[in-house]
């Protein structure tokens, strides 16, 4: 281990949530080797349990919380979401894709490798939501779901800000019909999100521009998306399709965390 913080050019920060405590961390900056290279953040992964802790640790530092308060779930693409007031253990969390807080010096981290990951906040920072969206999750609610818990802390839609961080892009994500038809069978607005893939019968599927647009369309005072492409920015980050069309193997998955703070 030669350098022990991340940096300010490894992480990518949302002008949109300026001043917040957060950041859509890529693959750079950690300890891990091999597939897991550098700074792989996932639990469940078969990385080294040394490396992750490490990880985790320079993570939270870098939004400046203690390395017991940087929470993570059991992620299973639905649309559960648990609203946090303590810590609990690394890799311990309950199953759920999104988590809110309205306790000062929690920060709240989800875990991608193409899937959409959603940092949300209020002006002040003091509640504060992150999601894991993938077709599915979206899809069911997730997001909706979100903004629904924090307004049970006292956070109005219209008083949030929701950042979509890097994920695959619509130009990446060639998809079957059997996946269309069940995106439109819950949200025939989704029609809009897809267009013909160069191969018949395929589709091409824009995730973050979907994720936009549940986030509008559930009244957030603003919205937007990064635009970075997960599959095709190999050097910054993992990638579910990338390793699918190389064939399989381990992988890791980067992690994007928004930290609370008092009033």
């Amino acid at each position: 281990m030669t350098d022990s913080a991340i940096t300010d050019a490894q992480v990518v920060q949302a002008p949109a949530l300026a001043g917040m405590r957060h950041g859509f961390f890529t693959r750079l900056g950690g300890v891990s080797t091999g597939p897991y290279a550098t700074l792989n953040c996932s639990t469940r992964s078969a990385d080294d349990p040394h490396a992750l802790r490490e990880n985790r640790r320079r993570v939270a530092q870098y939004v400046g919380v203690a390395p017991d308060s940087l929470l993570g779930l059991t992620q299973v693409h639905g649309d559960r979401v648990l609203t946090v007031t303590a810590p609990w253990a690394a890799g311990a969390g309950p199953e759920g894709d999104a988590l809110v807080t309205a306790t000062p010096g929690l920060a709240l981290g989800v875990i991608t490798a193409d899937c959409a990951p959603i940092l949300f906040s209020n002006a002040q920072g003091t509640v504060v939501g992150a999601a894991h969206a993938g077709w599915r999750g979206a899809c069911g609610g997730i997001i909706e779901a979100t903004v629904a818990a924090m307004g049970a802390l006292g956070c109005m839609p219209g008083e949030i800000t929701a950042v979509v961080g890097p994920c695959i892009a619509p130009a990446s994500y060639e998809v079957g019909p059997d996946m269309r038809d069940a995106v439109l069978a819950c949200d025939a607005a989704g029609d809009a999100f897809f267009s013909p893939a160069a191969r018949a019968g395929h589709f091409m599927f824009d995730l973050p521009g979907y994720c936009v647009m549940r986030l509008e369309r559930g009244g957030v005072g603003a919205a937007m998306a990064l635009g970075l492409d997960t599959l095709h920015d190999e050097t910054r980050f993992f990638s579910h399709r990338r390793r699918t069309l190389a064939g399989g193997g381990p992988i890791g998955h980067q992690i994007s965390v928004i930290a609370c703070r008092a009033v």
